[in-house]
């Protein structure tokens, strides 16, 4: 049984160390709405530096530390049984007696870490406090438990790794994009980034053993979210699953070819096993999907998806025989850029006609944009082709708002009565 005094302890010394000197992140958690606020992304994403910044905001209103009561359920010294998780308000209240819990504000951190979590959350929120901060790194887990439980009472946040122009502000690049020597080094910080990708940790110590650091990571999403959180037996056909799924990133890939595969080699694992692995994969914040642009639902989800990687740098540390093509490396980039702006109204694709576009964002049922990815166009045959991409989805999606993304190459081409911007995509990063 957790013991009080551990409880208490833990409470008092995070209340000493605020406030904490984090850098800005683009995400901004609102306060004080009477929602239970909901944070996920991948482990080591910079959900806890998110709650703590927003921490360095109520103190800044006027909020007492004493006010802040922060529990890490990830703490290897605190295994809640359900009955255990009361013990959290009987500590704050014995330490503070004179506080009202009403005025509290609750930062609970990787959550869905115990069992019968969901159910302390709500009496937390309809007896104590609306002042609820929780975060996870199970997508699926925690959005599931919400719907089912804390339905309408949660705003909810994603917290990717750093995107480009958060890159620039963790290593204080300046972003002037029409100074020659600024833009020099965003360029050359950008093939940085390309390559090592945008986890904090990672960053800040400007890639120094970042395959060391990475590798760490991918072991305890290994073990820790997907082994032991599903209780997985096959470890060597995840493994395998996950290598594949790495060397195909950005192109539709079936999971049913995959399995064949295994299955020649000898590696015995259910066809079903491996659809609920990459549900468990997308859950983690390790894989995330785009599916096919279809009308029709039914086809889009019979479509083959597309997978993309959580980060460039994760995917360097782990595939060091797969070829670093930029063009791949750029288009995950991008993937991941996007998402981090489509919010709940706006969908993401891709389209494949006889030609290929490779992002589609819509808002409800109208198509707004079309993406296409290229890291070199000045061959005409890669240029043409790129083009006859966009044009094709823009006449079949009935949309003029056509933008080609590249290493860097700026202008504007006319062609078949459609304007296409051509944009460096470290450029269009840094202003977004």
């Amino acid at each position: 049984m957790i013991k009080k005094e551990l409880l208490k302890e833990l409470i008092v010394s995070f209340q000493s160390a605020l406030p904490n000197e984090y850098i800005k992140r683009n995400v901004e958690l609102a306060v004080n709405t009477g929602k239970i606020v909901s944070v996920s992304g991948v482990r080591r994403s910079g959900k806890s530096a998110v709650l703590l910044l927003t921490m360095n905001k109520l103190l800044d209103a006027g909020i007492k530390k004493e006010q802040i009561l922060f529990i890490n359920f990830d703490d290897e010294r605190l295994q809640f049984d359900v009955a255990d998780f009361d013990l959290i308000l009987q500590s704050y209240q014995e330490l503070y007696p004179n506080v009202s819990f009403k005025d509290v504000y609750v930062f609970f951190d990787e959550i869905q870490m115990n069992t019968g979590w969901e159910q302390f959350v709500r009496r937390v929120y309809d007896q104590h406090t609306k002042h609820l901060f929780i975060t996870g790194s199970n997508s699926k887990m925690l959005s599931s438990e919400i719907a089912t439980s804390l339905r309408g009472r949660t705003l909810q946040y994603e917290i990717l790794p750093l995107s480009y122009a958060e890159y620039c502000r963790f290593l204080n690049l300046e972003t002037d994009v029409y100074k020659t020597p600024v833009r020099a080094k965003l360029v050359a910080s950008f093939s940085d980034f390309l390559q090592y990708g945008g986890f904090p940790e990672v960053v800040l110590m400007h890639h120094e053993h970042f395959e060391r650091i990475l590798q760490e990571y991918y072991f305890v999403m290994l073990y820790k979210d997907l082994v032991e959180r599903y209780e997985i037996k096959n470890v060597a056909a995840i493994k395998y699953f996950i290598r594949r799924l790495l060397a195909n990133i950005t192109k539709p890939t079936s999971v049913n070819k995959i399995y064949h595969e295994l299955k020649s080699l000898g590696v015995l694992v259910g066809k079903n096993t491996l659809y609920e692995l990459v549900e468990y994969l997308e859950a983690i914040y390790f894989f995330m999907p785009l599916y096919k642009y279809e009308p029709s639902l039914v086809k889009q989800t019979s479509s083959d998806k597309k997978y993309y990687v959580i980060d460039n740098g994760l995917r360097k540390a782990l595939s060091q025989t797969v070829n670093d093509d930029n063009g791949i490396l750029l288009e995950n980039l991008v993937y991941l850029w996007l998402r981090a702006r489509c919010d709940k109204s706006m969908g993401m694709y891709y389209f494949k006609g006889k030609k290929e576009c490779d992002f589609v964002i819509t808002s409800g049922t109208k198509v707004e944009k079309l993406l296409q990815v290229s890291w070199d166009i000045s061959e005409a045959t890669t240029l043409k082709r790129e083009i006859a991409g966009l044009l094709e989805a823009s006449e079949r999606l009935n949309c003029a708002d056509l933008t080609l993304l590249t290493a860097d190459r700026e202008e504007t081409i006319e062609q078949a009565g459609k304007l296409i911007r051509v944009v460096p995509a470290w450029k269009m990063m840094t202003q977004a």
